[in-house]
Order: structure tokens, then sequence, then C-alpha cells
């Protein structure tokens, strides 16, 4: 006769295994593109949803935008962190991507994806070498440059490796942690860039993070232009001199129907997610709202304790990026709260509909760059249906550094 004691045992050690069936199952599923009755349902949580439809209307929206424009787009892939993403870019007109880091600069050109522009200086013995063994591999690799000690290591170990690499000069644009200053300071090193035989002068870049997030959009386009000025002013002087800029680089999601005329290519990133930040800035037509692009990415969570009213805990917490500042899909009377490293908090009025225990909810996340970057993959939904999935390649670790 079976006691009460290992009938239980045995029942959890049966769940335990179908639990772990289930999840070498999906992975399984996944290794073989086979998606075939997937649902959300499925999934496990927390996890990222990427909503097919609207990201691809995104994708598209920013295409037309630029092409109508006579703007070229090349995306920033600290936002995304996957070759696929940026390959679905690339296919719809992009002239490449812009990278942070080396790492990223190595993954993207190493998946075959040309025009790839690094934004930091490769600064150091070691950052340099990788960014001159991607020029040794691929001549439509370009990097900024802020600083004549940077230009100086660049075309050292360009010589040294027998080739050329593309650099661009990085001009102060209203953000401290980059860009020399405009004007002749900017000058100075288009012609030492000039006078290194082992470099390509490209252009100029003015990127004006201080802008992207500025509330109204007219306030944006004031601090957008007075941003720029300097790198134009600069790109002035250079024409008088003779001197060609066939790249005036930088923008954002929140300037991208700004800096038309004023940039030759878009660095935006974020429009094809979205995120609450953006959401709040106000659009052209719209102060209360940027609506511009859809919120197609989400988090998927779980709802793990039910036990007091108004409330209830979820699966997803600091280690998820949750923030206050998230928004629950569907349910704009909730507000998000963190209550620890694996735990989130739902609280709604009252009299709102209750939630039960299991029930899957999704959120729309505060900071896009800092949430990819804890996740493995993005689940490309089509309704409820999981029709593919996309590995987040380029999160920041000390093996990506």
């Amino acid at each position: 006769m079976t006691s009460r004691r290992t009938f239980f045992i045995s029942t959890l050690t049966s769940l335990e295994a179908l639990a772990a069936a289930k999840s070498a199952n999906l992975e399984m599923r996944v290794a073989k593109r086979d998606f075939r009755g997937l649902t959300r349902e499925d999934l496990p949580t927390p996890c990222m949803i990427l909503d097919l439809d609207l990201f691809e209307k995104n994708l598209k929206h920013m295409a037309t935008h630029c092409k109508t424009n006579n703007l070229q787009l090349r995306g920033h892939v600290k936002i995304h962190k996957s070759t696929e993403i940026a390959k679905r870019q690339v296919a719809l007109g992009a002239i490449g991507v812009t990278v942070a880091t080396v790492a990223e600069a190595e993954l993207m050109s190493g998946a075959g994806i040309k025009g790839v522009l690094l934004t930091s200086n490769a600064a150091g013995k070691e950052k340099t070498a990788r960014a001159i063994a991607i020029a040794r591999r691929d001549p439509t690799f370009a990097a900024v440059a802020d600083d004549p000690a940077m230009i100086d290591q660049f075309n050292a170990a360009a010589g040294a490796a027998g080739c050329k690499l593309n650099l661009v000069v990085d001009v102060y644009a209203g953000l401290t942690r980059h860009g020399c200053q405009p004007g002749e300071p900017a000058m100075e090193l288009v012609r030492k860039t000039l006078a290194s035989k082992n470099l390509n002068f490209r252009g100029l870049m003015a990127y004006s993070g201080t802008a992207s997030h500025t509330k109204n959009w007219q306030s944006r386009r004031e601090r957008s232009r007075a941003d720029l000025a300097g790198m134009l002013e600069t790109a002035e002087m250079c024409r008088k001199a003779g001197i060609e800029v066939p790249i005036r680089t930088g923008g954002s999601t929140g300037t991208y129907n700004i800096d038309v005329g004023a940039l030759t290519e878009l660095q935006a990133g974020s429009y094809m997610f979205m995120d609450t930040g953006y959401i709040k800035i106000g659009g052209r037509n719209n102060d209360a709202l940027y609506d511009d692009f859809a919120q197609s990415l989400t988090i998927l969570t779980t709802v793990i304790s039910k036990r007091h009213n108004g409330q209830a805990t979820i699966d997803c917490g600091i280690k998820g990026m949750i923030k206050e500042t998230d928004t629950v899909k569907g349910r704009p009377d909730m507000k998000v709260a963190a209550q620890g490293a694996e735990y989130g908090l739902l609280k709604w009025a009252e009299g709102a509909p209750d939630l039960k225990l299991g029930d899957k909810m999704e959120l729309y996340p505060t900071h896009l760059d800092s949430t990819t970057n804890v996740y493995d993959r993005y689940y490309v939904a089509k309704g409820e249906n999981i029709v593919d999935a996309w590995s987040v390649m380029g999160r920041a670790g000390a093996a990506q550094r």
C-alpha cells in the first residue's frame, strides 16, 4: 500500500519531470524552428514577446520616411542586439548599422552585415586591434574618433595590419560623454585624419542624446537644432576648405522627423519596439502621446501570488528590469512596482477586474536597451501564436566587451 508521503513525493517528481520535459521540448522546437501550435501560454516567464505585425509596420514606416526625405538609415543595434533584426532593416533599405561597442561591431560584421559604424572610441591596444581586424576583413566598416591620440592609434594599427580604416570625426552635440568641440578643434581632427595615410576621412558624427527624450515636439526640435549647429558649422568649414563630407550622422527615434536636412543618415534604434519613456515625450501632432511608432515589444509575466486585495505578485522583478514606469498592456488602470529580484507587483483600483493565479500579463518596458540585455531571445508572435524566436546575440557582459 502506498503511503501519503510516497504518493506526494512521486506526484511531485512526476510534475518536475513533466516541467523539465516541457522545457526541453520547447528548446528542441526552437532549435528545429518548429513553432506549430505554440502559443504565449506555452512560454516560460518572464520572457520577451515581439508582435510581428506591429514590428514590421514600424520598420516599414521608418524605411519609407528615410526614402521620402533622402535620408540613409544606419539604425542602432544597442536596442535589439539581434543579427536577424539587423538583416531585416538592411533588407528594407538601411545602409548598415550603428554599434556602441567593438563586440557589437564584431557580431554584426561577422553576420555579413556591411556598413557597420562604431560610435565610441576604440581606445587601448586591445579594442583598437579588434576594430582594425574588422576593417581588414570588411572595407565598409567605419569608426569614430574624437581625440588626436585615437587617430594616431588607428593609423598605426591599420598600417601594421596593411589595411585602411574609414574614420568619422565625432563632434560634440550636447552630450558630454563624447565628441570634440566643433569648429576649429574638429577641423584639426579632420586635417589630421586626411594626413594619416592609413585612414579614410568619411565625415562627421553629432549625436544629440539630450534632444532625443526632450518633451514636446517643438522643444525637441529647438534642442536638436541647437545641438547640431556646431557639427553643421564644421561641415561648412570643410566645404569652404574643399574637403568633402559624405557623412553627417546622428539622430534618434525622438528626432527622426526633425533632423531632416541637417543629417545625411539617421542612427535611430528604438522605433522598432518603442518603450514607455519614448511614448511620453509627445509627437508632432500630439503633445500627450508619441504614437508615430507602435509599442511592439512586451514582457510576458505570470501572476504567482494573489493573497492581498487590489494587488498581485508577478514573476518579473528587478532582474527582469521591471520599473515603476512600466505599463500593463490592456490594463491602463494598473500600476507596476518591483518587490525584489524575482518579484513584481501589479496594483489596481477598487472595483477593477481582478486577476487569478496563473494569469499571463504583458508589460511595456520603460528602457529598451537594458531590458533586451537580460533576455536570451525574442518570441515572435502573430496574435496568440508564436511563429519564430530570434536570439539576442549582443548581450553585454565580460565576454561581449
